[in-house]
């Protein structure tokens, strides 16, 4: 199981499919987000997964409950993998995206909470009014997110380790802001490298530049979840060893 989801982090249609066009199914999972939603709209997501694609639609739904509830049952009539809303709407407003997806039995999306995005450094979340400070913030959130029987929640890698603790091994964790170590931030504040992700708990990591600005993106993923499987394979075998 691969445990890459690579972000189509493109303005242009064409250009996302070639990129597309250069990956595997067995490779890599799918994220579309706000942009290239807002450009392609639901075709362009039922494209990718009449591909046989897992799609993670990235659209952070966050409103009044029975329009999140709306918004949920429309991305998993369209066949998605996994959806997110955002955390900061509240509890009823989770509640309500999870009820929304029960109908959906076994055919139903991951459905997934959004904490800090990634882009925030502490000075900047502080001065929006938190009281609290990003990592306890983060926690808080994740919480709510468990409380409303969500699948788990998207964070920063640098959370991962303290909610793993939290929640335990059933709750998934998304980690967007991986980096190779030869890659730029760009606009990510709180990265990791792919192998410090998977060591902190991540479940799944999201990349986007990382992969699709590669000369070779397939064998640049195949390189990867060869490297990941086998880190996860020695630290199975350590912790049965302790």
């Amino acid at each position: 199981m691969t445990r890459i989801i690579v972000a189509l982090d493109f303005t242009d249609l064409n250009q996302a499919f070639e990129c597309v066009e250069t990956l595997s199914p067995a490779h890599c999972k799918l994220k579309v987000n706000n942009s290239l939603f807002t450009r392609g709209g639901p075709e362009f997501v039922r494209r990718l997964v009449d591909l046989n694609f897992d799609v993670f639609l990235d659209l952070k739904f966050y409103d009044i409950p029975n329009t999140v509830a709306q918004a949920c049952a429309a991305a998993a009539d369209l066949g998605v993998w996994m959806l997110n809303v955002h955390a900061l709407g509240g509890l009823m407003m989770l509640r309500a995206a999870r009820e929304a997806l029960n109908p959906y039995g076994k055919k139903a999306p991951c459905l997934m909470a959004v904490t800090a995005l990634t882009s925030y450094h502490e000075a900047e979340w502080t001065s929006l009014g938190f009281k609290k400070g990003i990592e306890d913030s983060v926690l808080s959130l994740a919480q709510l997110a468990y409380d409303a029987e969500l699948d788990g929640v998207v964070c920063s890698a640098a959370e991962a380790a303290l909610l793993r603790q939290r929640f335990g091994t059933s709750f998934c964790l998304v980690t967007p802001g991986i980096r190779l170590p030869e890659d730029a931030k760009d606009d990510q504040q709180r990265v990791l490298t792919p192998e410090m992700a998977l060591a902190s708990g991540s479940d799944y990591l999201v990349m986007g530049r990382s992969i699709t600005r590669s000369s070779d993106p397939s064998a640049l993923l195949m390189r990867l979840n060869a490297e990941l499987s086998k880190q996860r394979t020695d630290e199975q075998n350590t912790d049965r060893s302790l």
